[in-house]
C-alpha cells in the first residue's frame, strides 16, 4: 500500500516531460500558428541511431500537396555528424526525387553547407516550409538561414515527405501513420 503514493508521485513527475514532447519548439511559436505534432519517427542506419524526426503542422495538416502547406520538420540528432556530411547526404537524397541540373545542385549544396553546422548528440535542426517562398532553418532554436527558393524547399523536404523517399516507413510515421 505504501508504494502506491510513490508510484503516483513518479507518474506525476513524468507528466511534464511527456507534455513538453508534444509542444512545438519555441522557434515555431510565431511562425506556425496552431502547430501540433503530426507524427514522429527514428532514423537508424546499420543499427545506429542517426536522428529522431518530428513533423509539426498547423491546420490543415500536409496532405498529398504537402509542399503547399506550412509545416516544420525537426531533427534531433542521436550522434555527432559533420555539417558537410549532412549537406552532402541531403543532396544525394534530394537527387532521388528526380534530376537536378548540376549548376542548381552545386548552388543547393553550397547553401546547405552554410545552413548545417557540425552537430552533436541532442542538437536540433528545424526546417520550416514557407510555401511559395522557401524555408527557414533553425539550429537549437536560433535562426540559421532563410533560403528563398521554393524549389529548394520542395525538394529538400521531399527527402522525408516525397513518395520517392528512401525511408518510406519514416515518411508514413511523420505523416501520422505507424512509427518505423
Amino acid at each position: 500500500m505504501r508504494r502506491r503514493p510513490v508510484l503516483w508521485l513518479l507518474m506525476l513527475l513524468a507528466l511534464p516531460r511527456a507534455a513538453r514532447a508534444q509542444e512545438p519548439p519555441a522557434e515555431l511559436q510565431g511562425s506556425l500558428p496552431g502547430a501540433r505534432l503530426l507524427g514522429s519517427g527514428r532514423l537508424r542506419f546499420m543499427g545506429l541511431h542517426i536522428y529522431d524526426a518530428r513533423l509539426w503542422a498547423g491546420t490543415p495538416p500536409p496532405g498529398s500537396d504537402w509542399a503547399a502547406t506550412p509545416f516544420a520538420l525537426e531533427l534531433i540528432y542521436g550522434r555527432a555528424l559533420s555539417g558537410e556530411r549532412i549537406a552532402e547526404r541531403s543532396l544525394t537524397e534530394m537527387k532521388r526525387q528526380g534530376d537536378i541540373a548540376e549548376p542548381v545542385a552545386t548552388r543547393w549544396l553550397a547553401t546547405m553547407k552554410q545552413l548545417f553546422p557540425d552537430v552533436k548528440e541532442g542538437d536540433r535542426i528545424t526546417g520550416l516550409n514557407v510555401p511559395g517562398s522557401g524555408a527557414r532553418f533553425f539550429v537549437n532554436g536560433a535562426l540559421r538561414g532563410e533560403p528563398r527558393d521554393a524549389d529548394f524547399a520542395r525538394v529538400f523536404f521531399g527527402i522525408w515527405l516525397s513518395p520517392r523517399t528512401s525511408e518510406p516507413a519514416l515518411r508514413e510515421a511523420l505523416l501520422g501513420g505507424k512509427a518505423p
